[in-house]
């Protein structure tokens, strides 16, 4: 049993008597922090806000609609900032919003605090040279002259700031956090060489993330050139003829099945070599516990939403016990070179595996063991791109939450490039991941540079 003691002095004013508040790991960063210089964040910053300090939501929703297609601006919302995408499968705005949006308008280097979906999880804004405005259920934070941003989200996403923000998370279903707990949050002030040390890390964090993405569009551009795919518009036509026999043949009836551009599309990736997924891959399922055995340690039960074309995110993980683990692991744990590929939800999402994940994979997750006739990391590009994107969507499309079965998974039509531009692509997107690992790197170098300033306490 874990228990603490508290003073009624400590109860800071009886706002926080619940017990969650004053669990160890949280009284101990709290103590930790106030034996450095220190400061609460209200005194810190310019401007706190949220989409909602535009106006109520009768005058947001006469004023503001989000996009698909490109607009005048980009709406940032959690997932974007979570997988670090700003391109692929994001919201935009017109014009007329943005400028309604004023209180919420985004330059880069403002702090991002998720306040109701993944609650307490913090993102720095990169600098994007665009319109950009943001999001639903986000706090934006933007700091006074003379405190480096770099700094207070390398804090932040350190083990004491997660432990002061997470301190002043309510309630479960699901957690949130509110203004008036994040202007209470201590930030230790750091020497000028910490913070321009720190600054300079997250800069380099940055320009890595930016490389391997410059390399994974090189590796998209390049199998594209060679579809004759990479200008190539396919638009949605308001009305088309489809033969009954077609009908038949395909067992469908929907519409948006046999949109022409599905068609155009298929044409140009059989103009090349092609053979189906299935001839090129052995496919494995696999496997749903249940939610209720899910935990907050132990080994790794990786859910569609923790895949990515870029790795296997770490936002919101869920884990099984060892004893679980151990019974599913000979089934259902992935191998190095493995390709992880979403069937439900999003589906169509492929990533290769690079080092060896003691971990699960879930029901909705296919398990692609490849065969010794074509890349892993081409193929995987391939179904990732709008060679497999638009193939899922035409098989999976017509309902609310979207199932890719193994069946039509097994029928993807995949080109088979000349080995040359297969092994050229698979180096570029080897590169793209390296950087990113290397990214990944830096940002735990900024969080133990700023625990590490805080556990020799502080720094003048």
């Amino acid at each position: 049993m874990n228990f603490s003691i508290i003073q009624k002095s400590q109860l800071e004013g009886a706002l926080r008597i619940d017990p969650d508040y004053y669990q160890q790991e949280y009284l101990f960063a709290v103590e930790t922090i106030k034996k450095t210089r220190h400061k609460r964040l209200e005194d810190m910053i310019s401007l706190l806000t949220d989409y909602h300090a535009n106006g109520s939501y009768q005058i947001l929703s006469r004023n503001v609609n989000l996009s698909e297609n490109p607009d005048y601006a980009l709406m940032v919302r959690a997932i974007d900032l979570e997988k670090n995408d700003y391109e692929s499968d994001v919201r935009y705005v017109s014009r007329h919003a943005y400028d309604f949006l004023k209180k919420t308008k985004m330059y880069g280097q403002e702090i991002i605090i998720d306040k109701i979906g993944n609650a307490g999880e913090v993102f720095l804004m990169p600098n994007l040279e665009k319109p950009i405005t943001l999001g639903m259920n986000l706090f934006m934070l933007r700091l006074k002259e003379g405190y480096e941003p770099a700094y207070v989200y390398s804090f932040l996403i350190s083990k004491y700031g997660k432990a002061l923000v997470y301190q002043r998370l309510t309630g479960t279903a699901p957690p949130s956090i509110d203004k008036e707990s994040v202007r209470g949050i201590l930030i230790p002030l750091p020497s000028k060489r910490t913070n321009q040390v720190v600054k300079s890390i997250i800069e380099d964090y940055f320009k890595m993330l930016e490389e391997s993405k410059k390399l994974y569009s090189q590796a998209e551009d390049l199998l594209l050139e060679e579809l004759g795919l990479k200008n190539a518009v396919f638009e949605d036509e308001l009305s088309y003829l489809v033969n009954y026999s077609d009908v038949i043949s395909d067992n469908r009836i929907d519409p948006e099945y046999f949109q022409p551009k599905y068609q155009k599309l298929i044409g140009k990736i059989k103009n090349q070599n092609s053979k189906t997924l299935g001839e090129l891959v052995f496919i494995k399922k696999g496997f749903e516990p249940g939610s209720e055995v899910y935990q907050e340690e132990g080994k790794l039960f990786i859910r569609v939403s923790s895949v990515s074309k870029l790795g296997i995110e770490e936002k919101d993980q869920k884990y099984l016990s060892e004893e679980l683990y151990q019974k599913l692991k000979k089934d259902y744990e992935p191998k190095v070179g493995d390709i992880l590929l979403t069937k439900d939800a999003t589906p169509g999402i492929a990533y290769v595996i690079k080092e060896q994940i003691e971990g699960i994979i879930s029901g909705g997750i296919l398990d692609l063991k490849v065969k010794d006739n074509i890349e892993s990391e081409y193929l995987a590009l391939c179904i990732s791109s709008i060679v497999g994107q638009w193939q899922a969507q035409r098989d999976a499309g017509g309902s609310i939450i979207a199932h890719w079965k193994p069946e039509q998974v097994r029928n993807l039509i995949i080109p088979i490039l000349l080995e040359e531009i297969q092994k050229e692509i698979t180096d570029l997107v080897r590169k793209s991941h390296e950087a990113r690992k290397k990214s990944k790197e830096l940002l735990e170098q900024a969080k133990k540079e700023v625990e590490e300033m805080i556990e020799k306490g502080g720094e003048s």
